[in-house]
């Protein structure tokens, strides 16, 4: 009995370094504070660098990547996905994505037996439809789970063809190689949903015409009904479902007029491209890091410096502009802690992805090993103790 019990409270409490990882992933990656980074690591078609950093109480930003078998099928597609969920109102959404969504994305292909933009539409629409059930379930106890959400940007590659798609305002930039001048330029794949954006805000007013107050401007920056900068994303189902928006719910979250249709969607804008030879990388990352970075700066740095370390570099760079900023050296603002530090820089996640031109072109007969990494996890003080009983699956 006494042993039974003593190997429940080791299922139950685990260091919270064990939760930054899914099982069968290539290696833990380290950590250092609010700090996570894989440096270097193999994907079916090349390398890739991943590194997260925390300023958040609880991280918000959730990332992971996939290689090997993109269906359920042995016989594949076989390719790789990648994906940046940047949550916001908690950590529920972005958690939930990183559980459900590659599962969702490998049951459609097995249907299909193929990757295609349809698969992935209908997985993003499998994993709203997840998050939703959540809340409903949740409801009367936790009423606030209705006004939580994350943005979702994912990467797949398959058979030589990269997909894009995107709800919120994460991004992904190509670095391709131009032969002429031997510079490598940066090309923008993904569309965002910000109402900073004045296409965004004529595509609100068309959905709405009803609706003057549909994006307002409030302390200098555009938000959808005065409350949120993003037009598109998984969960904020109390912009989507007027049931949601009531009582219970923290009545800074309530809309004084009742609204008839979603005003936030969850349809992914998704691009289709053929890959070229001299595409050479792909930087996936959370707002956080293009708040400091450009493009073209994003690509500089990953193309003039070694491939490992590639997106523990971005994010420094990042926060020693973000230190610069308010004025003070980089070695002081590590030493902020969570929840504080996000008056200084968000939470920010990146992945870079490298393409071997060599393996990309022979892609439709590639295998090889399986590969699956979360990024981050960081939820827990660094000597604390993670309790088992997490809800929505936390990594």
């Amino acid at each position: 009995m006494l042993s039974k019990v003593i190997n429940f409270l080791k299922a139950c409490w685990l260091p919270s370094s064990d939760h930054s990882v899914h099982a069968g992933s290539d290696a833990a990656g380290r950590q250092d504070g609010l700090f996570w980074y894989k440096d270097s690591g193999q994907h079916l078609i090349g390398e890739f660098s991943m590194a997260v950093v925390q300023a958040n109480n609880l991280l918000e930003d959730q990332c992971q990547i996939e290689s090997g078998s993109l269906s359920l099928l042995d016989s594949g597609p076989y390719g790789t996905f990648a994906g940046i969920y940047d949550g916001h109102g908690g950590p529920e959404t972005s958690r939930y994505i990183n559980d459900h969504l590659f599962q969702h994305l490998k049951r459609f292909a097995a249907e299909q037996n193929s990757m295609s933009a349809d698969v992935i539409r209908k997985a993003f629409q499998a994993t709203e439809d997840g998050f939703f059930s959540v809340v409903a379930k949740q409801w009367p106890m936790k009423p606030q789970m209705a006004a939580v959400g994350s943005c979702c940007l994912v990467a797949v590659i398959c058979n030589g063809i990269l997909y894009i798609a995107n709800l919120g305002d994460s991004r992904a930039v190509l670095g391709r190689l131009v032969r002429a001048t031997g510079e490598v330029l940066s090309i923008q794949l993904s569309a965002e949903h910000n109402a900073c954006f004045e296409t965004v805000r004529q595509e609100l007013h068309s959905m709405h015409p009803d609706d003057p107050q549909i994006v307002v401007l409030k302390h200098n920056v555009w938000r959808v009904k005065g409350l949120i900068q993003i037009s598109r994303s998984i969960g904020d189902i109390y912009l989507k479902k007027p049931e949601y928006n009531r009582e219970p719910l923290y009545a800074k979250f309530r809309l004084r007029e009742p609204f008839e249709r979603p005003i936030l969607s969850s349809d992914p804008s998704i691009t289709v491209q053929e890959l070229e030879p001299h595409d050479q990388f792909l930087i996936l990352a959370s707002d956080g890091l293009w708040e400091h970075l450009s493009n073209q700066e994003a690509i500089d740095i990953v193309q003039n410096s070694p491939r490992s370390g590639s997106a523990r570099r971005l994010v420094k760079t990042a926060l020693q502009e973000a230190a610069k900023k308010r004025e003070m050296r980089y070695s002081d603002l590590k030493k902020i802690d969570r929840g504080v530090r996000r008056h200084f820089h968000d939470d920010i996640s990146v992945i870079v992805v490298f393409l071997d031109s060599n393996l990309v072109s022979r892609a439709s007969s590639l295998r090889g090993p399986t590969l699956s990494l979360r990024g981050g996890g960081m939820n827990f003080a660094a000597k604390s103790l993670a309790p088992c009983a997490t809800q929505l699956g936390t990594t």
